[in-house]
């Protein structure tokens, strides 16, 4: 089953909060956070408002690549201001860039998906695409019965997996690290490689993190982090995987590399 939901912008920026408050360690990231919410409700508003949403060719072709970047002069003053020092940095480096030239970026990004995160444009770009990808993915017509391991929207990997409740035990799902799109995976099974030894993917949690965990491949050496529903049902996965940064911290000191990164680059 895949799942297509119209974003609870709300719940998000409220979650940001509520868990700035409850770690402390990640509490400068999430306010920031909070902020890059608010422009990304206000750019899926614009975008959802349309009559027609462009349904032919491949999903990142059919963006509305001309308003993400109108948005990208908004987006790099919000950086400035408020931003960690490091985006800060590359914000006010790419608003001295030509504006012909931060186009020129900003379709190279579109037309990779799964490419480096590490690119200075990666954060920019993702947050003006992502809401766009939302709202698109929101009017797709996924297939039906689909269980494979990358988006069946848009084809990018996984940003995390999340455990929902369902009868005596949970079913989880697969969050596409672009359009969001949910979609059922088998439990005991690596989005990465398809090994399924139950052995060589081991799961780990840190104290005070009761509801998230790594999942890892010792075949593949990537990993995931794995929110559960059933331990918390107020967790919104976005915000509680960019909060559990230690998690990322631990599994990558341990030899592991992350599916996707997070928004935030972690």
């Amino acid at each position: 089953m895949t799942q297509i939901k119209k974003p609870d912008w709300g719940r998000r920026i409220e979650r940001a909060i509520d868990l700035a408050e409850e770690h402390p360690r990640t509490a400068e990231v999430l306010n920031f956070y909070r902020r890059i919410l608010d422009f990304q409700r206000a750019l899926y508003e614009t975008v959802s408002s349309h009559a027609v949403h462009n349904l032919e060719g491949p999903f990142r072709q059919r963006l509305d690549f001309d308003l993400a970047t109108r948005q990208l002069p908004a987006l790099l003053s919000l950086v400035q201001r408020s931003g960690p020092s490091k985006l800060a940095q590359q914000a006010a480096e790419l608003a001295q860039v030509p504006s012909e030239q931060q186009r020129q970026m900003l379709r190279e990004f579109l037309a990779v998906p799964n490419a480096d995160d590490t690119t200075p444009i990666c954060f920019f770009a993702r947050v003006l695409f992502q809401p766009l990808a939302e709202s698109l993915a929101a009017v797709a017509a996924p297939p039906t019965g689909f269980a494979g391991p990358s988006c069946p929207v848009c084809g990018s990997r996984p940003l995390v997996a999340v455990l929902r409740p369902e009868g005596d035990g949970g079913k989880r799902f697969l969050v596409c690290s672009f359009c969001m799109t949910e979609w059922e995976f088998r439990r005991i099974l690596c989005p990465i490689c398809g090994e399924e030894d139950h052995a060589k993917l081991p799961r780990y949690t840190a104290d005070g993190i009761s509801a998230v965990r790594v999942e890892a491949c010792d075949t593949c050496h990537y990993y995931l982090k794995s929110i559960d529903m059933t331990v918390d049902g107020l967790a919104v996965s976005l915000v509680d995987e960019i909060a559990t940064t230690p998690l990322d911290i631990w599994a990558i000191e341990h030899g592991y590399k992350k599916a996707s990164l997070n928004l935030m680059g972690f």
